[in-house]
């Protein structure tokens, strides 16, 4: 995967939300939030909406929230750039300044300004605010206009195909908490009050109709949590951290789409990356190599939104290594559970006896909020951190809750991926309960325990996977003459999933 060698990979969250405007949790609580997780973020304000439904009885009530936050938004205008740029950390954290336009007609936009300034922009359509984009790009000002939630019915902020523009669009969000909209039938349905999924809004006719995008994943998240886990999050290979070359990997759409775990995901047709456009030729040949968040289950690739090849664990799955080597894998320990509406303050330790920590993934969720009538702004929404992170240990505070249903899991956690011997010893100390389990015991399968009683908060060792169920590689020649795109589409066994940005093809 030579495409890939001088590339960085980083993570961020470009859609999100939080106090200032109708969202949840103050702008210091969601930066840190960020910090724990991302590379890069973009936290967005609500700001305008220049094709409002007209007010009834049944709907003022949202009518009045939006203009309270745009309202909010433009009077914090100026202090939320100065706190920007105080957590702003050129090369390992970068802020782009953002925020957000919505259109019934056309589907909405959240802004990004490349640099740490820019003022919020009242368009009265589509084609008014590229005008307005347009003229500061002349004055060396950038900015993109990203598409988000784009699957949602055309007329009801979904998009419309036929008035987008790749000019300051190059990626659109796959799926945030809102859900999936990658063709009518996904793995994340949209669930929300404005509605479900509609087929002409989706990715794949997108593509149909020969739209070159990237993809992207963000969590549209309202309770000052970017990157919360599970509701989405891009990857993204670039030159360095450096503001300069993340925007223009951007640019290039040298990305792809996660829902909550980390992947190390490349892709590649005729030698070319994620995100590129090349000539076609007679025979096609597709490569990828994931270092995936946990085992891996299949991975798709996809000919114009059509499945064409899939590999399998029964075909990827190898010998495995004999019980005196060395051991790569990943130990994810998950807290939570308990009763409902009750929650539960955590002091954890998750270590291990011989071997080393190569890498640690904080899991941590913020709080299931996506309107501002569901919840009071109350407390700090920072309450997940790495405390300490050493070669054999990691240290970390969070707080839970039982699940409010049976379907909607309300975990943090912490992956910590290791290089040990098959009969060294994980441990854990769970407010001051004391756990340890031989690896070669986490890998036959998960393993769980209770803080008390039944009802009481528990903890779940999932399980650890083999080198060659988490790291695979796979290449594939096409030798048909058809298909103007190809991109690879990952999902783990534990239903995390990944969609690389597409490689187009010029007739």
């Amino acid at each position: 995967m030579n495409s890939y060698s001088d590339k960085k990979l980083l993570f961020g969250d470009m859609h999100n939300h939080c106090g200032i405007s109708y969202a949840h949790g103050s702008l210091e609580d969601a930066l840190c939030n960020a910090r724990e997780r991302l590379d890069f973020v973009s936290i967005t304000g609500h700001a305008h909406w220049p094709d409002m439904p007209e007010p009834n009885e049944d709907i003022q009530y949202i009518i009045d929230f939006h203009k309270e936050g745009f309202a909010k938004l433009k009077k914090g205008w100026p202090k939320m750039m100065e706190t920007l740029k105080q957590y702003n950390d050129e090369g390992n954290f970068v802020v782009f300044p953002g925020f957000e336009v919505h259109y019934c007609s056309d589907g909405d936009r959240n802004m990004l300004y490349k640099d740490l300034d820019g003022e919020i922009l009242y368009p009265k359509d589509l084609d008014d605010l590229h005008n307005q984009l347009r003229e500061l790009r002349a004055q060396g000002k950038d900015s993109i206009a990203q598409p988000h939630h784009v699957g949602y019915l055309k007329g009801t902020r979904g998009i419309d195909w036929n008035t987008f523009s790749p000019e300051f669009a190059p990626f659109v969000e796959m799926l945030s908490m809102h859900g999936c909209s990658e063709s009518s039938e996904n793995i994340k349905p949209f669930l929300h009050s404005m509605g479900p999924s509609d087929w002409e809004s989706t990715i794949h006719n997108g593509l149909n109709q020969g739209h070159i995008i990237g993809f992207s994943g963000g969590t549209d998240h309202h309770s000052a949590h970017p990157g919360s886990y599970g509701h989405g999050m891009t990857g993204l290979w670039a030159a360095s951290g450096k503001r300069k070359d993340v925007w223009d990997a951007l640019l290039q759409r040298r990305m792809f789409a996660l829902t909550g775990d980390r992947m190390n995901m490349r892709f590649q047709v005729n030698g070319a990356p994620m995100g590129s456009v090349i000539d076609a030729a007679e025979q096609r040949k597709i490569e990828f190599a994931l270092k995936a968040g946990g085992a891996i289950d299949c991975v798709d690739i996809l000919r114009d939104g059509v499945l064409v090849k899939r590999f399998s664990q029964y075909e990827m799955d190898t010998p495995n290594p004999s019980a005196s080597e060395m051991v790569h894998t990943k130990i994810y320990l998950e807290l939570g559970w308990g009763a409902r509406h009750k929650s539960c303050n955590w002091e954890a330790e998750l270590g291990i006896r011989d071997g080393e920590i190569l890498n640690v993934e904080p899991r941590f969720r913020g709080q299931e909020v996506v309107s501002p009538v569901e919840a009071d702004d109350t407390g700090s929404y920072y309450s997940s951190k790495i405390i300490e992170s050493g070669s054999q240990v990691v240290k970390l505070e969070t707080v839970t809750s039982g699940n409010p249903n049976n379907s909607t899991n309300m975990s943090q956690g912490v992956c910590i991926e290791v290089k040990m011997p098959r009969n060294g010893m994980a441990w854990a100390n769970l407010n001051g309960k004391k756990v340890e389990w031989p690896l070669a015991k986490l890998m036959e399968g998960a393993r769980s325990g209770v803080l008390k009683d039944i009802d009481s908060p528990a903890y779940r060792f999932n399980r650890a996977p083999e080198p060659n169920q988490w790291k695979w590689k796979g290449e594939w020649e096409d030798e048909s003459n058809e298909g103007r795109n190809y991109y690879i589409r990952v999902r783990q066994r534990n239903d995390q999933w990944g969609w690389s940005s597409p490689v187009y093809l010029k007739h």
